[in-house]
């Protein structure tokens, strides 16, 4: 059995065990999200998966209803961040939602993030070497979201997806898992700061 599909299967376990013991946690959440402001509690997004294939992503919502419209990412001290928010995305509770994502097939645990549909640029304009980072499930985390996290520009974020592709294994794998854990608990580097797409000597910040 080849280790794609053993991390499949790991995947599943350990996404239901995450989903049973964090069900407490995720309750409350819910609760203080809809006490809050009005909306929905669960925020949907179309990322890009597996080959490319558009897919909604789930995450606990943490700004106003409309916020989008100011930009794609929160920067320090962005007042479309809800109180409630801002919490969950300085503990990265916000991504606990994906886990569902993982049950359905969608994604992976460990894997390239899922990025936009458009941002930061289509799937079409991506390079054949960028465009590997699509061979395999996108994850909660990845190679690229402990090198720097959100505060590293686009082109080496894909290039540590391509690497990631490339020596895909268990070991790596356990190797992200840990030091995820380590980036999480820390909260380090969980804010968009200055230019994160950079492109043919362009950049777009947000």
């Amino acid at each position: 059995m080849t280790y794609k599909k053993v991390k499949r299967t790991l995947d599943i376990i350990l996404s239901l065990i995450g989903l049973i013991i964090l069900s407490p946690l995720l309750l409350i959440v819910t609760i203080a999200i809809k006490l809050e402001s009005k909306g929905p509690v669960i925020y949907r997004q179309d990322r890009l998966g597996l080959n490319g294939k558009v897919f909604k992503m789930y995450k606990f919502r943490s700004m106003y209803v409309g916020a989008e419209k100011g930009g794609v990412y929160e920067t320090k001290g962005d007042s479309r961040v809800t109180r409630v928010g801002k919490f969950t995305r300085k503990t990265s509770i916000d991504e606990f939602p994906q886990f569902v994502n993982i049950l359905k097939g969608d994604m992976s645990i460990i894997g390239p993030r899922p990025t936009l549909t458009y941002h930061p640029w289509p799937f079409n304009e991506y390079t054949e070497e960028q465009k590997k980072r699509f061979s395999i499930r996108p994850g909660v985390t990845g190679w690229a979201q402990i090198n720097g996290r959100k505060d590293v520009a686009w082109d080496q974020r894909l290039a540590y997806d391509v690497e990631y592709v490339e020596n895909f294994s268990f070991i790596f794998d356990l190797k992200i898992f840990f030091k995820t854990i380590i980036k999480v608990s820390t909260m380090k580097d969980n804010v968009n700061v200055g230019e994160t797409a950079q492109k043919k000597d362009q950049s777009i910040s947000f």
